[in-house]
């Protein structure tokens, strides 16, 4: 059966108007004011927004760190990020065996996704060592729909700067993007062995302390160096939280260089005070990179609205409250990082974002859905609200306002880091390939709905 939006104001990246949207197979076949049309099921968008489906293009829905398995996993993870409007994801994989192949890890989660994902998806590959081996399954590995690759400048599988201007060139040759955790290395071990020789191993905010602005703002300058020693190669820096950060990257941009950057809500709504909680809940909010000042957080804000920062993911990581105080409770740095937040990303940036001014509707819809579309290679089948295109939607309700909770969330986690806020703006239906998958809090797809989207080079 056809399906028929009506009665909203549609909104894209370049465009608001009041229009509805006809939907066959899968698809949408016209964009125009009251379209008239027998036979076909009616969805009423009256009051409402109309919008892409949101982009999640950082996640890690399903992760282990050594014995530590994050809450959600594929099932659950997706149910929360499709009552949230999101209609696809990007995920990023755990590291895998040492010595593993480049495929190694993106195969093992194709295996465990197909089956159970009720919104689309894709994965990053991610390098955990260079060889010849590696750098030549990038070119197979982008051909296989992974055009972009995750590297960390910390952790066990950190990358040295020989190896990533290799790995660099390699994606460059291969049309693709390398993503980075930009923190440095040197300077979180040389603070973590300060801090520990001092005791100071309890309090939330110690681990705060043993990443500071300067590790961030180092390891991006870095990056953009390296980057031109690669050919101008394009990179993307994961999870941005730092003024000084942005600052380096504003200039790469006035240089023409090919930098893309993305934040996520907790570096734009929290900040380092959050690790203050009492009854250890400050161990809630440990994550890497930490949450830093409010002035962190208002620069990133301009950086959204002057659009030097392109992104908004979530990093979601749901290691849970209690496993966070059963690990880290005695020694702040045996504690999983990471933050559920998948459910909360769209109306935590619509309420706080364009509700309060500080970024344009237009924007709001470029930064959730449009942009990481097209940089992540999504587009023009998701992303974006055109004939012929994937019927991805998400029926916003501006008005509708609520307390963020784990009791009205659909996560399979044990706490939010939003817990009390009062946020307006939420889905109220959302659609993928022109089926409901969320209505009025009710979910209406089963498991498997979700396909995985081989995406092509920028």
């Amino acid at each position: 059966m056809s399906t028929l939006v009506t009665g909203g104001t549609v909104v894209t990246a370049t465009a608001i108007l009041q229009a509805d949207i006809l939907i066959e197979n899968g698809c949408i076949v016209a964009i125009d004011e009251n379209i008239v049309c027998s036979g076909v099921e009616i969805l009423d968008a009256t009051d409402c927004y109309v919008m892409p489906g949101a982009i999640d293009v950082h996640t890690h829905l399903e992760l282990q760190v050594g014995n530590e398995e994050v809450s959600d996993g594929f099932y659950h993870g997706s149910v929360a990020a499709a009552h949230g409007g999101t209609t696809c994801i990007v995920e990023h994989p755990g590291f895998g065996p040492a010595g593993c192949s480049l495929a190694s890890q993106t195969n093992r989660c194709r295996d465990r996704a197909k089956d159970v994902m009720v919104i689309d998806y894709g994965f990053h590959g991610v390098v955990q060592h260079v060889d010849k081996r590696v750098l030549s399954a990038v070119q197979e590995l982008t051909t296989d729909g992974i055009p972009s690759l995750k590297v960390y400048l910390t952790y066990g599988y950190r990358l040295n700067d020989a190896d990533i201007i290799k790995v660099m060139k390699a994606t460059r040759a291969a049309g693709g993007l390398t993503c980075f955790h930009a923190e440095n290395h040197a300077i979180i071990a040389e603070l973590t062995q300060e801090l520990r020789a001092k005791g100071d191993i309890t309090s939330p905010v110690t681990h705060a302390k043993s990443r500071p602005d300067y590790s961030e703002a180092e390891a991006v300058n870095r990056l953009i160096a390296l980057s031109r020693a690669a050919g101008n190669a394009p990179l993307y820096i994961v999870h941005l939280s730092t003024a000084s950060g942005l600052e380096i990257i504003r200039k790469a941009r006035r240089e023409g260089l090919p930098v893309y950057a993305e934040t996520c809500p907790q570096y734009l709504c929290l900040t380092e005070h959050c690790y203050q909680g009492a009854d250890s809940k400050g161990l809630q909010y440990i994550m890497s990179p930490p949450l830093r000042t409010q002035q962190d957080c208002e620069a990133l804000w301009e950086g959204l609205a002057d659009g030097i920062i392109d992104v908004v993911a979530t990093d979601h990581c749901s290691f849970s409250f209690a496993q966070k105080l059963q690990k880290g409770k005695t020694n702040i740095f045996n504690s999983p990082g990471g933050i559920p937040g998948v459910e909360t990303r769209v109306p935590l940036l619509f309420s706080e974002g364009v509700l309060k001014n500080r970024i344009e509707l237009k924007r709001f819809v470029e930064l959730v859905s449009t942009n990481p579309a097209r940089i992540m290679g999504l587009s023009p089948q998701k992303g974006s609200i055109e004939i012929g295109r994937d019927a991805d939607l998400m029926i916003l309700d501006p008005g509708e306002e609520k307390i963020i909770s784990t009791e009205i969330l659909h996560q399979h986690c044990d706490y939010t880091p939003f817990t009390g806020m009062s946020v307006k703006g939420w889905p109220k239906i959302v659609m993928l390939r022109g089926k409901v998958l969320v209505r009025d809090g009710i979910l209406r797809a089963s498991k498997g709905f979700g396909q995985y989207i081989k995406r092509h080079v920028q």
